[in-house]
């Protein structure tokens, strides 16, 4: 015989269910209340503003100009914007070979800018553009003094430019530091002829494909030198290194011996 329990019985398991299910539902919606406050209370307080916008990596232009470029401003909601959107923005710039935008905490942007390397400088009038390894050239913000990298004269045709640039690129920096200014001068025998003028004093003659493979050895060449005597260094072919007065005892003997020839009946 199945035992009968008494519906009085079950009440008691009844109202317990029933008041954790009640208790489960206050739960859920206090913890949703208290979530959306929260949110609403922090959306509208600076925690949800940009306090601070960082930039870093900036060398050809100021931070300013890359803070400007972002369309980001003190004050705006942190969560207004798309980080890889901002720094597309940044990467239009032809100067700027990538850049990468984080969220830094609650209040602060980061930037982080890496820039094409410099190469040298072009002559633009009485004004000097700064060339940088992708080839394009940009103007510089206030007064240029070319320290750190060559003045190119002379380079109309762009294919030679171009070739020069990929040989500056392959240079260790203290070397491409020490050359003052380089001239194109193309020979019958040789388009890629270039004349180097070096911060030292000294010349060297060159030829492009071979610059930077050659031009290596400079600072070993010129250690082996009397630092008192100034001259030409041929790396055209080999290395072999005269001395100015040589060279220029040698351009007056040949002046002076095309004058007599002139002058003989």
């Amino acid at each position: 015989m199945e035992k009968v329990i008494d519906i009085e019985d079950r009440i008691p398991t009844l109202k317990e269910r029933r008041r954790r299910r009640t208790n489960k539902k206050f739960s859920i919606l206090l913890f949703l209340f208290v979530t959306t406050l929260i949110v609403v209370l922090y959306f509208q307080s600076s925690y949800s503003q940009i306090q601070t916008i960082r930039v870093t990596g900036a060398t050809l232009v100021s931070n300013e100009q890359y803070i400007k470029q972002s369309t980001l401003n003190l004050g705006d909601s942190m969560w207004s914007f798309r980080e890889n959107q901002i720094a597309k923005l940044i990467e239009e710039n032809e100067w700027v070979a990538s850049a990468k935008v984080n969220r830094n905490w609650l209040t602060g942007v980061d930037i982080k800018v890496k820039e094409y390397k410099k190469i040298g400088y072009q002559e633009n009038g009485n004004d000097l553009l700064i060339i940088l390894e992708n080839g394009k050239n940009i103007k510089a913000e206030g007064q240029v003094v070319p320290m750190d990298g060559p003045i190119f004269s002379e380079f109309k045709d762009e294919k030679i430019r171009m070739r020069l640039i990929k040989e500056l690129k392959n240079l260790n920096t203290e070397v491409l530091m020490t050359i003052s200014q380089i001239n194109y001068t193309p020979t019958e025998n040789d388009a890629y002829s270039i004349q180097v003028f070096m911060n030292d004093g000294n010349e060297v003659q060159a030829i492009i494909p071979s610059f930077s493979k050659k031009m290596k050895f400079y600072p070993s060449i010129v250690s082996q030198l009397d630092p008192d005597v100034k001259g030409i260094i041929d790396l055209e072919v080999g290395s072999f290194f005269q001395p100015y007065k040589e060279v220029y005892k040698k351009v007056v003997k040949e002046e002076a011996t095309e004058v007599e020839e002139e002058q003989t009946p």
